[in-house]
């Protein structure tokens, strides 16, 4: 049997405002010909199919779309829900599209229930996962503490009663939306932690021919046969070195024979730039960086000013732009005491020491008629009068 595992399509996610959807359009019909060009049997699809709770109607109609393309391909699909996703509205009307051989399994009490295939070396039970709350699944569950591994210890309690109630030889898949052991988190996750107890061992899974994760967005080999396929495009700066795209996994008589990753398409690659504006403008090195998404670190002692016009004459697609002087001492605030000085002299000496420069005389006559405006009579500095 042929798996391709994949996750965390996040559908109706921006990039730093930048829209995604034609980006994870993209990813799909890319998914549909590895399906079909790798007569790909089964696609595990491992939570966080939507960003959000109540997607965007756009992000609904692709997924729409998707599913329907997906089912008319000679792949069957088993589909589980993240802790981005409404189990209730991924989950509407699973009961008939299950006859269409799309499977979404977004609710506790069909835990231990699996979705059953068959292929020339017998049954194979997947058991889909969804993504379990501790605190909902505490009392429904009786779970011996708050805590991710107490709510999956108990969900793979019930998945292993069920296999072993199967014919001998049944191979086991399991997908689980979770932080488990080992693994490397990104920036752009959301938190799962329950009383900082969100991480859950490896050895949950043991057993098992195959464990597909979501959650996590790179792409992670746990063991030889508990792996992330992570979400395949690029949600933060964070992930620009990862490799984005899912697992192509051979399932055999014994269980796992190979594991290979298939790389997805990468609309614009990510670059983080550090170094002067100077540096950042001039280096050849970064000519690469003119088409790519940036997130550019400026570490001039002085703020340079227009540093973002000017950075988006090289690299248009520039989306961040941070400040880090390689010195300190242009991070110091003023030291002197306020008492008896006006506002707009504070005011200028706290620009100086903030940026290492003085203001112009533009920006110091926008900063006295800034005092002025909270006044009670704009015409007058009060700590001026005073002295």
């Amino acid at each position: 049997m042929r798996i391709l595992h994949t996750s965390d399509w996040h559908l109706g996610r921006s990039f730093h405002r930048e829209g995604m959807l034609t980006h994870q359009a993209a990813y799909v019909d890319h998914l549909l010909e590895v399906v079909e060009s790798e007569r790909v049997d089964l696609v595990l699809l491992a939570g966080d199919v939507y960003d959000r709770a109540l997607p965007p109607v756009d992000a609904v109609r692709l997924a729409n779309e998707t599913f329907t393309r997906l089912a008319r391909s000679d792949a069957l699909v088993v589909v589980t829900s993240g802790n981005h996703d409404s189990a209730q509205r991924l989950g509407f009307g699973s009961e008939l599209i299950d006859a269409a051989g799309i499977f979404i399994r977004t609710r506790a009490d069909q835990v231990g229930t699996p979705v059953l295939l068959d292929d020339e070396h017998g049954p194979v039970a997947v058991h889909g996962l969804p993504y379990l709350d501790p605190d909902a699944m505490r009392s429904v569950w009786d779970l011996p503490g708050r805590s991710h591994e107490a709510a999956l210890s108990e969900a793979m309690k019930r998945v292993r009663a069920d296999l072993a109630a199967r014919p001998a030889g049944t191979r086991s898949v399991v997908l689980a939306h979770a932080f488990v052991a080992g693994a490397r988190p990104s920036d752009s996750e959301r938190d799962i932690s329950v009383g900082g107890v969100s991480m859950v061992p490896t050895s949950v899974f043991d057993g098992v021919g195959y464990v597909a994760l979501g959650h996590l967005h790179g792409r992670q080999t746990l063991t030889d046969t508990v792996r992330y396929s992570g979400s395949p495009l690029a949600y933060s700066f964070s992930e620009a070195d990862q490799r984005k795209g899912s697992w192509l996994v051979e399932l055999g008589a014994d269980g796992v024979t190979s594991c290979d990753f298939v790389d997805a398409p990468v609309p614009r690659p990510l670059a983080r730039l550090r170094g002067t504006l100077d540096e950042l403008l001039s280096d050849p090195r970064h000519e690469r960086h003119t088409g790519s998404w940036v997130q550019a670190t400026l570490t001039d002692d002085v703020r340079p000013g227009r540093a973002m016009d000017r950075l988006t004459r090289r690299f248009p697609h520039t989306l961040v732009l941070g400040f880090e002087p390689a010195t300190t001492a242009a991070t110091r605030l003023p030291g002197p005491l306020t008492t008896g000085r006006s506002d707009h002299d504070i005011a200028l000496d706290f620009v100086e020491a903030m940026r290492g420069a003085p203001a112009s005389e533009a920006e110091s006559a926008l900063l006295l008629a800034a005092c002025d405006a909270c006044c009670d009579d704009p015409d007058l500095d009060l700590a001026e009068v005073a002295g």
